[in-house]
């Protein structure tokens, strides 16, 4: 018998809208002057009215420049986040890069994937 592992978000708010899709683009993300992702299988999460946020395969990622911390959440629609700080050339951004390791089913998608936070880059470019 599968295991299943549905969002109780869902049941909540079962009209709540996660939409994921290829991102058809090339996403790139700077940090102090460095490319720290570039990947052109992106996943683009729009989730209400929120903006897009592009997850990108860890293996398009500089993780040597991540640094795992103890800081997580928790999405009642996607699952428990574990955080990443980034480090490059003297500068360090806290918390800037998130993953869903074990994602609720319904996210299964970005399983494998990190997101950035914006404000904690320099930028995020989609071409």
């Amino acid at each position: 018998m599968p295991d299943f592992n549905p969002a109780p978000g869902f049941v909540r708010q079962p009209d709540r809208r996660m939409g994921y899709q290829p991102a058809g683009r090339r996403i790139r993300v700077v940090f102090n002057g460095e490319t720290v992702a570039d990947s052109e299988n992106a996943i683009a999460l729009q989730e209400e009215d929120y903006p897009v946020a592009y997850y990108l395969p860890q293996s398009d990622v500089r993780m040597d420049l991540a640094k795992r911390t103890d800081h997580s959440s928790h999405c009642p629609f996607k699952g428990d986040a574990s955080y990443w700080s980034l480090e490059a050339s003297g500068k360090r951004a806290e918390n800037a890069v998130w993953s869903y390791e074990n994602p609720f089913d319904e996210a299964e998608v970005i399983k494998g994937y990190v997101a950035f936070y914006r404000s904690k880059v320099d930028a995020i470019e989609a071409d």
